[in-house]
């Protein structure tokens, strides 16, 4: 299947008190269009960055990557940022909301970004939103939500604009077990209805059960020959990669 994440060589270094520190080694990734793709790993073991380095919000220090089949560093900022904007609908931890907008304002703003006025989109937005089940919740503003709607809108503000891959940074890391499970279903709906790629990165095994490949982030590089398969992975072939692997 034609690749909408091409990932190669992948180095990323940081200098720090003690020194240059690498936090990915040479990694290579793939990820294919519509499929959903889980990273597991511990805190502070690259997740977030990686994902920086696919969506162009970083630079690699060496490798290369390419969006949707444009290599991003043969791009300029704005280039960089275009290809962004029209590739990438990103899904944060702490939903990143605009405390002063609506949610039909929040979820309408990648919109008004892209130089269409939310007014004229409005329909689209409700019914998106009806979707996820926040009908009615259209002229709320955020501090009247709940942690698990408010994650909702963060999906239904990524959605909106179409765009063929979803990042997904640690989704369910603030939400009770109730929450987070409708988020994940939220997630893979977004796979199996509307042929979304989904790149998720987690420490939770339960989250990871939704993808169709689980792969394992140590010491900066996938883990070779320890990569699960699924849709429906059962938690404890999850449970056991990670004790093996000491993560």
């Amino acid at each position: 299947m034609q690749a909408i994440v091409e990932v190669r060589e992948l180095f990323k270094f940081h200098t720090g008190a003690s020194g240059q520190q690498a936090i990915l080694r040479g990694l290579d990734l793939c990820v294919a269009r519509g499929e959903f793709v889980c990273i597991m790993g511990p805190s502070g073991s690259g997740k977030s960055t990686l994902l920086h380095l696919v969506s162009g919000l970083d630079q690699p220090s060496a490798g290369t990557v390419e969006l949707d089949g444009r290599a991003l560093g043969s791009l300029s900022p704005d280039a960089r940022t275009l290809q962004r904007r029209n590739s990438v609908g990103y899904v944060f931890q702490f939903f990143n909301l605009l405390p002063n907008l609506t949610v039909l304002e929040n979820v309408g703003l990648p919109l008004a970004i892209a130089g269409t006025h939310p007014e004229r989109e409005y329909l689209r937005v409700v019914a998106l939103l009806e979707r996820l089940g926040l009908g009615g919740r259209e002229d709320s503003f955020p501090h009247q939500l709940s942690g698990g709607e408010m994650q909702r809108v963060s999906i239904a503000r990524a959605l909106i604009g179409g765009q063929p891959l979803l990042l997904c940074d640690e989704p369910t890391g603030n939400l009770s077990q109730k929450a987070g499970l409708e988020v994940m279903q939220l997630l893979r709906r977004a796979r199996d209805e509307d042929g979304r790629a989904v790149l998720l990165v987690t420490h939770n095994p339960r989250d990871a059960t939704f993808a169709d490949r689980v792969l394992f982030l140590v010491d900066g590089a996938l883990a070779p020959d320890q990569e699960l398969r699924g849709p429906g992975i059962a938690v404890e072939r999850i449970h056991a990669a990670l004790a093996a692997l000491a993560i």
